[in-house]
């Protein structure tokens, strides 16, 4: 399991695929017009177009920011656009060089995102632990509850997640024991504010230490009302866990997804969405006892261009949910 903070950092000349007129299930942009003179055109395009009754009910596609990372870094609002154009509209934050808002202030990030017609919905922070005593860059819910409770208050987003656990966040139970206290202190915190608090998990809380399953303790003792997850899709398929049997075993307690795809090498490494190997429309059929409210599309490392990668994964995640 590679730290995200050290995967290659992906490149290329920033092209955007031609999608023009798809929508994504849920997403409200550019609807179909109607016309009395030509009602038989229309008819075929409706029938083209529109997503199933199931799909319908889902919200609207998001991405995981962490996606585009470097591209954000060199020209946000200019990444930010080409993200709108493709349809995406919940938006889920990763801190970066310039801090959790990419050098903006929470509510000013926020209003840019609204401009181009999206949401910010959550956003990702670091626990900070075992740091020997070193406040890290970016603030964390170790050094700095509290200030990014408020940031996401003021940003106007709903949740809060903690997004990974270093290696030496992780060396045995105690470890994940402090996690807990920290998480249902944090789920306090964001209740207070209006916010919801979630873990987002990886492969390794699935490994059996001293005889327990780190993924099982949290979810045994963080309060389900205060301490939520979002459930990384592909993680699970790493692990060997099956998503939809957990909904079952905890429903309501996943709001939260991230969707990405398994290359079908032996690797098994990260591709885009409905070019792998998991099959998603089991999963999606599965949302209402999951509890999902926001599902965001995210691929930790690309081929190339980011933009051509998460481009696939929305078309690819349209055609899926709308079968």
């Amino acid at each position: 399991m590679q730290n995200r903070r050290n995967f290659l950092r992906a490149s290329g000349a920033l092209m955007l695929g031609g999608l023009g007129g798809l929508m994504l299930p849920g997403c409200n942009t550019k609807e179909a017009k109607t016309s009395t003179e030509n009602t038989s055109a229309d008819s075929t395009a409706t029938a083209t177009t529109n997503p199933s009754p199931a799909a319908a009910a889902l919200p609207a596609a998001g991405l995981q920011l962490y996606t585009v990372r470097d591209l954000m870094e060199k020209d946000l609002k200019g990444t930010l656009q080409k993200i709108a154009d493709i349809g995406y509209k919940n938006m889920e934050a990763a801190a970066g060089s310039k801090g959790h808002y990419y050098g903006m202030k929470p509510k000013e990030f926020a209003s840019m995102l609204e401009g181009m017609g999206m949401q910010l919905r959550s956003s990702h922070v670091q626990v900070g632990y075992n740091t020997g005593g070193k406040k890290p860059a970016n603030e964390t819910l170790t050094y700095d509850l509290q200030k990014l409770v408020d940031m996401a208050a003021e940003a106007g987003q709903k949740y809060l997640i903690c997004a990974y656990l270093a290696d030496n966040e992780r060396r045995n139970l105690d470890d994940y024991k402090s996690h807990i206290a920290l998480f249902n202190k944090a789920g306090e915190a964001c209740k207070k504010a209006g916010l919801q608090f979630a873990y987002h998990n990886h492969a390794f809380e699935f490994d059996t230490m001293e005889g327990q399953v780190p993924y099982n303790l949290i979810l045994a003792q963080t309060d389900k009302d205060l301490v939520k997850m979002e459930l990384d899709l592909y993680w699970m398929a790493k692990a060997g866990k099956d998503s939809v049997a957990m909904f079952k075993e905890h429903p309501s307690r996943f709001p939260l997804w991230h969707v990405k795809d398994m290359d079908k090498t032996e690797k098994k490494f990260f591709t885009e969405v409905g070019n792998g190997s998991i099959d998603f429309k089991p999963i999606f059929a599965a949302a209402q006892t999951a509890g999902m409210e926001y599902y965001f599309v995210e691929q930790d490392q690309t081929p190339g261009n980011p933009i051509d990668s998460i481009t696939t994964s929305y078309t690819n995640l349209n055609k899926v949910l709308a079968a």
